[in-house]
């Protein structure tokens, strides 16, 4: 078996965009890798590194997925930091943490939900990828988004309600990534979400296209970055083998909308001048091959 399973899921069986590319530079480190589903039975996990990857189905069952990830001997990220980070309600660790944080109510199944008076305003579920179920809403629309809630209730899953930061309808998103707690490299996501969108939580595409270029951050997004990376490490005790931290720009400066550490994109094939995120990932992989 090779010495590293790259963990992905049965519709993306090569991986994400970069799956060649990571796979080329293990391989310039004589690091053999394959990518596998997580839910091949056939496969024994147990031989070799886990690095889960692009797991993006884990939705669907996150029970059945945190399970998998508690009976791997070696993975990264680590499990608790996977059970930790698959469900959003650790925004509101982060943020009494201060790390600034896109302020977040939330209400788990049968709880009321007040929305935001007076401005546009996002409902998704804590446990949820891709802009899964995922709506937005003028202050017009509070029926709708009390519908949408419903739905989201009755699948079970705990709601987060939060201010729509328009600003991102011209700016993007902002991604950073982090190897072995170290910044790598950015890219600017473009606005995912158009007015008037609630994508239902079921029946919905495995991930939703992305416009994704290079971007050089700012001191203050590298700040709010640094500051997501430091209240990780104080809660595990590490800096993770990766870490994406994803921004929005705010009145107040740029905010953490989510802190991505078990199965991100990492855009490795957008590294700007002589940067080489693939490279960079693959020589922080090699050294945990060994057990």
């Amino acid at each position: 078996m090779p010495a590293v399973l790259l963990a992905t899921c049965d519709e993306l069986p090569d991986g994400d965009e970069d799956g060649a590319i990571l796979l080329d530079a293990l391989a310039a480190l004589d690091v053999s890798a394959r990518w596998a589903a997580w839910t091949d039975p056939d496969i024994e996990w147990a031989t070799g590194l886990v690095v889960l990857r692009s797991t993006w189905d884990y939705t669907n069952d996150r029970e059945a997925f945190l399970r998998w990830v508690a009976g791997l001997p070696r993975v990264a990220n680590h499990a608790a930091v996977v059970q930790w980070n698959t469900d959003k309600v650790y925004l509101g660790e982060l943020a009494a943490a201060g790390v600034p944080t896109v302020p977040t109510a939330f209400a788990g199944p049968g709880s009321r939900v007040t929305f935001p008076d007076g401005m546009e305003f996002v409902v998704k579920p804590s446990v949820g990828a891709g802009s899964r179920g995922v709506g937005r809403f003028t202050p017009d629309r509070v029926d709708a988004a009390a519908q949408h809630v419903s739905q989201l209730h009755a699948a079970g899953r705990t709601v987060l309600v939060q201010p729509y930061l328009d600003a991102v309808d011209a700016a993007g998103e902002t991604a950073l990534i982090y190897v072995d707690g170290v910044f790598s490299h950015a890219v600017r996501k473009g606005p995912m979400l158009p007015d008037g969108v609630a994508h239902p939580v079921q029946g919905w595409e495995l991930y939703i296209e992305e416009q994704i270029s290079p971007r050089t951050p700012d001191d203050a997004e590298l700040a709010v970055g640094a500051a997501a990376l430091d209240a990780v490490r104080r809660r595990f005790g590490a800096a993770q083998l990766y870490t994406r931290v994803d921004l929005l720009p705010s009145p107040d400066g740029p905010v953490v909308v989510e802190l991505e550490l078990t199965e991100p994109s990492l855009f490795l094939q957008y590294g700007s001048g002589d940067a080489d995120p693939a490279s960079t990932f693959a020589v922080a992989i090699a050294p945990r091959v060994a057990p």
